[in-house]
């Protein structure tokens, strides 16, 4: 008896090369979807290590803020103590320094927080520096720290600052037993303000005889105890 041939036998007869054709491509189209997916998979994965990479260095960056601003008044503090004066090489870079981390932590407005925080100390104790109550070495480093903190964590560093330069104003005065010409002085200068005028030069820091307190000294405590009673977070 004649072999019968089988239904797909006889269709490969009839379909012959068509048949060939279509198989290979739906081979291809299947590996096309595969390496597409291969493909989608590996830019996910690309984008999540760079997500992860760039999780873990803001963190670094907001942590290096907070320490050199530590290391920032604790050094002008020194400086202040051994040789009363807070030098240009310590203030000047801190400003642009602060702002550069702070755009790295948070763009443009981890920038604009570090430059409003710098004006915002520049602008507030510029008066003082005018009348002679306060150094040029004294206004840059608040600058700096409010480079470093902004305007919100300035201020809270600024009230310790005055309360701790209050402080050791007062101890320095009972110290040189010199409260009767304090108290003058202080007369003498609500008088020229009331009346618009600049103080005379004895109650300025041009006076040599004048108790100098050291201002870089009361920043210094302000900002180790603020900066050790914060998270060291992200500002």
């Amino acid at each position: 008896m004649p072999e019968r041939s089988s239904p797909s036998g006889t269709a490969q007869r009839f379909l012959g090369p068509n048949l060939v054709l279509y198989v290979s491509k739906a081979r291809s189209f299947r590996a096309f979807g595969f390496a597409r997916s291969s493909i989608s998979v590996l830019v996910i994965q690309n984008r999540f290590t760079k997500a992860s990479a760039t999780c873990r260095i803001f963190p670094a960056v907001n942590k290096a803020i907070w320490i050199l601003s530590a290391v920032f008044a604790l050094t002008a503090g020194v400086t202040d103590l051994r040789w009363r004066k807070i030098p240009n090489w310590l203030t000047y870079p801190a400003i642009p320094g602060a702002i550069i981390l702070h755009a790295i932590a948070g763009g443009w407005p981890g920038a604009k927080l570090s430059l409003l925080g710098t004006a915002l100390g520049l602008g507030l104790l510029l008066p003082f520096v005018l009348i002679r109550s306060l150094g040029g070495g004294d206004w840059k480093l608040v600058g700096g720290m409010g480079a470093f903190f902004g305007t919100q964590r300035l201020i809270s560093v600024l009230i310790v600052t005055l309360l701790i330069n209050g402080f050791i104003a007062i101890c320095l005065v009972i110290w040189k037993r010199r409260v009767g010409q304090t108290l003058r002085n202080l007369g003498h200068m609500t008088a020229a303000f009331f009346s618009l005028h600049l103080p005379g030069n004895e109650l300025t820091i041009d006076n040599p005889e004048a108790a100098k307190v050291p201002f870089g000294v009361a920043a210094a405590i302000a900002v180790l105890l603020y900066t050790s009673s914060q998270p060291w977070g992200a500002f």
